[in-house]
């Protein structure tokens, strides 16, 4: 019988997006990057052989009598994301965490086992010794009677172990740091990468042990790697906030068993993340009444209201070209903002520097923060400081019209919650109920907005 001989060719794949093309390119079609294309040999299949038995055949099954079954979740002891994935980790699922260096990752994929001792954990570290993993473990606190460190990153090994083990949870950190020795590149590379996501989903999935796999991300913060990558996984989880700041979001950016509208807030402490189950309690001002350049933005992100402070800082230009700067805000925006100002409302800003902050250090993109930015604008313009029980919802257009957000009566219903007394949003705003214990202004346009709050 003829030996059956594998067919190998070279292909050239973008380090960036993972994409292949049957040549070099000096730019990637797809994403555009410059110099990212690579070499690499792979193998197409084998030869056909005559009498060659190609495997089992398979027929297709009818939709209506495919069996399904409710999926079987493990709670990780934390009830914010146990939130986030829809009710816990669902078993055999993958589970992709991503974020900038020193965000929390690392603390948070190790505070889960520390937490929930019941559950039998293997972490999995390719980035740190078992003594700096056993040093970050007496730091954060908790009963390490179940967590079980592995230092390696040999697929082949680790797998193994797996097996062998049969933990509850595997967490591996990181993706990059791991490689499989049939694959003739270095760690982290884009076929390592592949080939590595590919294993883990085969083990979780033939074993119901779900896994968490750690990533790193590209100074464009997406996830590092191709993009496969994240086609692979069940979920995958970001990390997002600036690493000075206090406060860090876990945003679900992909989850085939749960919503996408959702996150998580943590507090970095000296004992780890600390869940924060009212953010809007700790992003709400923390200073004395009375001063100027504030405003409280009733904000929603996914599912979840909250309100936080915008500040702004409104001063003569000291240069001939004036300042704009936002820290957590698109800085394009805000110069569509003040543009609107100055053309539809006649506020002569031009000649002036703009400072916009968003406290807490989240970085915002929900478009009904547009009111509360112009409120504090001109607050610092005029120096005249804003009741601290007003907050504000609604989308500034480019006429200078306030235009209507999604879901205002939750927003309306959060704010009364935390005290607030009164809520400005667009006239053309519909509340099938009215929201109890706070008065909603209905405001049409910045005019209108002015005459009704800088009386």
């Amino acid at each position: 019988m003829a030996t059956a001989l594998k067919k190998t060719k070279s292909v050239w794949v973008c380090s960036h997006c993972g994409n292949e093309y049957s040549k070099w390119l000096g730019r990637c079609p797809s994403c555009g990057e410059w110099n990212s294309m690579v070499e690499q040999e792979v193998v197409t299949g084998k030869a056909p052989v005559a009498g060659m038995v190609v495997g089992p055949e398979r027929k297709p099954l009818p939709l209506k009598d495919v069996a399904t079954t409710q999926e079987d979740r493990v709670s990780l002891g934390s009830a914010e994301v146990d939130r986030l994935l829809g009710g816990g980790i669902v078993k055999g699922s993958l589970v992709l965490m991503g974020g900038e260096p020193g965000i929390g990752k690392s603390t948070l994929s190790l505070q889960l086992p520390l937490h929930t001792p019941s559950l039998k954990t293997l972490y999995v570290t390719g980035e740190e010794s078992v003594k700096q993993v056993k040093m970050r473990a007496d730091r954060l606190g908790g009963d390490a009677s179940g967590c079980l460190i592995l230092s390696e990153t040999d697929m082949s090994s680790i797998l193994k172990e797996a097996q062998e083990t049969a933990p509850d949870l595997m967490i591996v950190d990181s993706v990059q740091t791991m490689y499989c020795q049939h694959i003739d590149s270095t760690a982290g590379s884009v076929s390592q990468i592949k080939e590595v996501a590919a294993q883990l989903l085969r083990f979780a999935k033939s074993t119901g042990i779900p896994v968490i796999l750690i990533g790193h991300i590209t100074k464009e913060g997406t996830i590092a790697g191709p993009k496969i990558l994240e086609h692979i996984v069940d979920v995958v989880l970001q990390f997002e906030g600036e690493n000075r700041g206090a406060y860090r979001v876990l945003r679900s950016i992909k989850n085939r068993f749960g919503s996408t509208a959702e996150l998580a807030v943590f507090e970095m402490t000296g004992q780890g993340l600390r869940e924060v189950a009212n953010p809007s309690e700790m992003l709400i001002p923390m200073h004395e009444e009375g001063l100027s350049g504030t405003a409280i933005s009733a904000m929603l992100d996914g599912n979840r209201p909250f309100l936080f402070e915008v500040q702004a800082l409104v001063s003569s230009a000291v240069y001939g070209t004036a300042q704009r700067s936002a820290t957590g805000f698109d800085v394009r925006r805000l110069n569509m903002l003040l543009a609107v100002l100055e053309r539809r409302a006649g506020f002569k800003l031009g000649q002036k520097d703009v400072f916009l902050n968003m406290a807490g250090g989240l970085r915002i993109t929900d478009p009904a923060c547009d009111l509360a930015v112009i409120v504090a604008v001109l607050s610092s313009n005029f120096d005249y400081a804003i009741p601290s029980d007003i907050c504000f919802a609604g989308e500034v257009g480019l006429s200078g019209e306030i235009r209507p957000v999604s879901q205002a009566a939750r927003r309306a219903v959060e704010a009364a919650r935390v005290g607030f007394k009164r809520i400005f949003v667009s006239s053309y705003t519909h509340l099938d109920q009215k929201p109890q214990g706070i008065e909603v202004v209905k405001v049409a346009d910045i005019p209108a907005l002015v005459r009704a709050l800088f009386k």
